[in-house]
Formats: C-alpha cells, structure tokens, sequence
C-alpha cells in the first residue's frame, strides 16, 4: 500500500511542475531554440499510465488499504485530471 500511494504521489509531484512549464530554452554560442510547449511530453504521458495503473489496481483491489483506498482513488483521479488539463492547455 505505502508503495502504491508513494508512486501515485510522486507521478503528481514529477508530472504537475513539468505541466506548467510553457517554454523551454537550449542556448549555445550562436544558437537560439525556444521549445513553446509543442514537446510531446513523455513524462506526463508516463505519469498519467502510471496513475491509470495504480487507479485500476486500487478498485480491483480485495482489500482497503488500512482505510486509505478511497483517499487514494480521489488523489489518483485529481491528478489524472490536472495532467489531462495540462496537456490540453498545451496543445492551443
């Protein structure tokens, strides 16, 4: 259990910085990239299969979690939402 929620928890600690950074700049000597937002963000992707996973694995699960099965459904599914919001918001 305390893996579980330890993995969902940190997916939305990695995911939700790297969500609200819009631009990112590579300079070297003569050499200017400006990256706005249109990255496909391979971390985010990952975050939201991980969640996916650990949602999935909660609900089927035949136990509660010493109590803290619903709370982790709830936290998944917030994070689920703010990654899928932040790649939306991306692609405008």
């Amino acid at each position: 259990m305390k893996k579980l929620l330890f993995t969902c928890f940190m997916a939305v600690a990695i995911a939700l910085p790297l969500a609200v950074t819009s631009t990112v700049r590579a300079e070297s000597p003569g050499i200017s990239i400006e990256l706005g937002g249109r990255e496909r963000h391979p971390e985010l992707h990952e975050a939201l299969r991980a969640l996916e996973k650990a949602k999935r694995h909660l609900k089927e699960a035949k136990h509660d979690f010493g109590g803290h099965r619903e709370a982790a459904l709830r936290a998944c599914e917030d994070a689920i939402i703010q990654l899928q919001l932040a790649l939306d918001s991306d692609r405008r």
